[in-house]
């Protein structure tokens, strides 16, 4: 079929879809039914995500406007109408967000004796108030008065400050202008050791407004208000220029808190004297100025959750599941050698992952391991058995992609660290981002050498592990490991294969390969042969396989599409997308795996990907994606994964055309049905199961009783010889 792109009204503005993610996390936060803390949690992390969303999107968008560049959006906006229509849209999410935290949340805290604040603190908190000013306070400050002599200070990105105005005899105005930076290093919200229960929560920055007089003595103060900058955070790095990579990434980490400012939040009812001067040091538009009516920053109520073990208040604890067939088997290469395993974190436990890796460190068969780290997180267990591995003599090769946005330091410090135990580190192909989340296994036995292959869709972090919902896959098949093989040595040697045996790798071929499946299968809905697609994603952006979904639905393909995040796509529309649906499930795991499914005439297949279906995704990245050929485990994904979170009618919301989502609820009739919720008790049951008590069922997408075992073996399979499980 040929290949067009859609008119630009077909597409919904990626920025603007962006923020409307961050309205059903809000909605999360308004939710009564969801217990307080969490609600706490999803309120902090929009707040964390829009910091993000001004360093990174609106920074850019900022430099488009600066240097005059003219380019059109997929939807057909130019830089200056997007930003008047992102900031229009931000600036009615940050109202929505304080509105519920005035009527919603601090209502609610209030029931729960968490009380946030004190506007009259009675004597014993007074004094207790400013002895904790005077002992761990007041010797860090360092109040900046702004005159001739003294020019306004650098502020460092989101940190939060006090604007005060004060009386002044030596200008004309008679008002000075001082800046007190709240320091970083204190935590924002303090609890007293005095007063009634329940103890306030104290902001840092009312405890040193309190007490300005001790600062600034002798001058009498007018007004005081907090503000918070927020800077453009990108790195500027011209990859062929630098002659040290590891060496440039850190000179630019140290520049960038410099970089221009895209957004100030200052409480309201400022002094319209100190706002003005804010302006015109951060040369900001009246736009870029956030008003709020209440703390700055709700990202820092997140202390508060993490200080109450009330079990009320919290969702009912879970544990992740170490389950069959890796909790039964005595040797993980045997039980891999013998047939393919998936895993559905964090419903069953990422130490098996762990396990895997820490055995190939120890196994006097391995002879070589190689793996691509993109986030590895903070205190990583993978890592250390990396090093560990290196240290025995192995042969060890880690892909640490140093520049993974906002983990730069973090990735830095374990390059180091692997090399000085002797682990061969590189950082990935010039211009590239290393994104997918593979490891390599080589392994010495009686029939020669063996590869083992572990594919994610998520990052090798222990931590995210137990919050992100991802696909583990673990294979001995061979034309995946001669790929795996070929990917790292164009990682490391540029040195492509002459053809791809069953990976799909990005920027090479990947989305070529996934538009063609697009298209075949509009060709077998043509042909009257079963045709129908349902992919999970985090974003879905791309124009061109956009168009090829768009092609397919009006050749008869039914396509279901769970897009947790950004989506340009519009469902719905007559003609063009009518056969198309979305949803958008936000709970309290993020939604990270990305699957396809294809109905494929009556032969179905599957695929894992690390890769969203964004144009960086394709052109801008090493991304893998992979077929999944055991029969029983793509019967799991089919029948449990996507099937079951196409039933959610708790957590899920339906997109409309014009980019706007309704929750789903119930119909008459139907039950309750919370996906997450489900996915919890199936791997409570499978942890207690036999794997060999689980028989696979006939394979039916969207089957009322789905297969149980991902990766169950067939009937003939003798099962792999039982250890004990160790005490945990």
């Amino acid at each position: 079929m040929s290949e067009s792109i859609p008119d630009p009204q077909l597409f919904i503005n990626r920025e603007l879809s962006w923020l409307e993610f961050n309205q059903r996390v809000l909605d999360e936060a308004a939710d009564p039914t969801v217990p307080l803390l969490e609600r706490l949690k999803f309120a902090s992390i929009v707040a964390t995500n829009l910091d993000e969303f001004f360093m990174i999107r609106v920074a850019g968008v900022k430099q488009q406007l600066a240097g005059d560049i003219v380019e059109l959006t997929a939807d057909g906006r130019n830089p200056r109408a997007q930003l008047t229509e992102i900031t229009e849209r931000t600036h009615r999410l940050v109202r929505d967000q304080y509105r519920i935290y005035a009527e919603s949340l601090c209502p609610a805290l209030d029931a729960a004796r968490i009380q946030l604040g004190a506007k009259q603190p009675g004597p014993d908190l007074a004094r207790w108030i400013e002895t904790y000013f005077r002992q761990d306070i007041y010797p860090v400050l360092t109040p900046l008065v702004i005159d001739p002599g003294h020019p306004f200070p650098h502020l460092k990105n989101k940190s939060l400050n006090l604007g005060i105005v004060f009386e002044s005899q030596r200008d004309e105005t008679g008002v000075g202008f001082a800046v007190v930076q709240v320091p970083q290093i204190s935590p924002r919200l303090v609890q007293p050791g005095v007063g009634a229960s329940p103890r306030p929560w104290l902001f840092l920055e009312d405890i040193i407004a309190r007490n300005l007089a001790l600062l600034i003595p002798g001058r009498r103060i007018l007004s005081v208000a907090p503000f918070r900058v927020t800077r453009n955070w990108d790195l500027e790095i011209d990859e062929e220029e630098a002659d040290d990579l590891l060496a440039t990434i850190q000179q630019e980490l140290r520049r960038r808190d410099r970089g221009n400012a895209v957004r100030l939040e200052v409480s309201a009812g400022v002094d319209p004297r100190l706002l003005a001067l804010l302006r015109r040091v951060l040369k900001l538009d009246e736009g870029d100025v956030y008003a709020i009516e209440g703390p700055l920053h709700l990202g820092d109520l997140a202390a508060i959750a993490a200080g109450d073990e009330r079990p009320e208040l919290r969702e009912e604890p879970f544990t992740p599941q170490v389950v069959p067939p890796f909790r039964d088997a005595e040797d993980p290469f045997a039980l891999v050698a013998e047939r393919d395993v998936a895993l559905h974190h964090p419903y069953e436990s990422f130490e098996s992952v762990i396990d895997f890796v820490t055995r190939a460190a120890d196994d006097p068969k391995v002879l070589a391991i190689k793996i691509t780290l993109y986030r590895a997180g903070t205190n990583s267990p993978l890592v250390r058995m990396l090093a560990r591995a290196a240290e025995n003599g192995k042969q060890v090769t880690a892909l640490v992609e140093i520049k993974a946005r906002f983990d730069e330091e973090a990735n830095i410090k374990w390059a180091r660290a692997l090399e000085e135990s002797g682990v061969h580190v590189v950082y990935g192909v010039l211009g590239l981002k290393t994104h997918c989340k593979v490891c390599l296994v080589v392994r010495r036995e009686s029939s020669g050498l063996r590869r083992y292959v572990h594919l994610s869709t998520g990052n090798y972090n222990p931590i995210s592990a137990r919050h992100y919902t991802d696909v583990s896959f673990f294979t001995a098949r061979a034309e995946i490991g001669e790929d795996a093989t070929a990917l790292f040595n164009l990682l490391t040697g540029y040195c492509e294969p002459p053809s791809w045996k069953r990976l799909l790798v990005a920027p090479l071929n990947m989305r070529e390969r996934l538009i063609g499946l697009i298209d075949r299968e509009a060709a077998h809905a043509l042909a009257g042969r079963p045709a129908r697609i349902v992919a999970k994603l985090n974003s879905l952006v791309d124009e061109r396989v956009i168009g090829a979904l768009y092609r397919a639905s009006q050749a008869g393909v039914d396509i279901d599409l769970i897009v947790r995040g950004v989506c340009c796509l519009r469902p719905g529309m007559p003609v063009v997308s009518e056969r198309i649906r979305v949803i958008s499930i936000v709970d309290r795991f993020l939604e990270h795996a990305r699957v396809l499914s294809l109905e494929n005439g009556g032969e179905p297949e599957v695929f894992l990907s690390s890769a969203d279906w964004m144009p960086r995704n394709f052109v801008r990245r090493v991304e893998v994606m992979f077929p999944i050929e055991d029969p029983n485990i793509r019967s799991w994904v089919r029948d449990m994964l996507l099937a079951r979170q196409l039933a959610d009618n708790v957590k899920a919301r339906e997109m409309r055309p014009d980019g706007s989502y309704v929750r789903r609820v119930p119909k008459d009739g139907e039950a309750p049905f919370r996906s997450q919720t489900w996915f919890m008790d199936r791997a409570k049951e499978r942890a207690r199961a036999s794997v060999w008590s689980l028989p696979p069922t006939p394979f039916k997408i969207l089957s009322p009783d789905p297969p149980v075992v991902a990766g169950a073996p067939p009937a003939a399979a003798q099962p792999v010889r039982k250890r004990k499980r160790k005490a945990r």
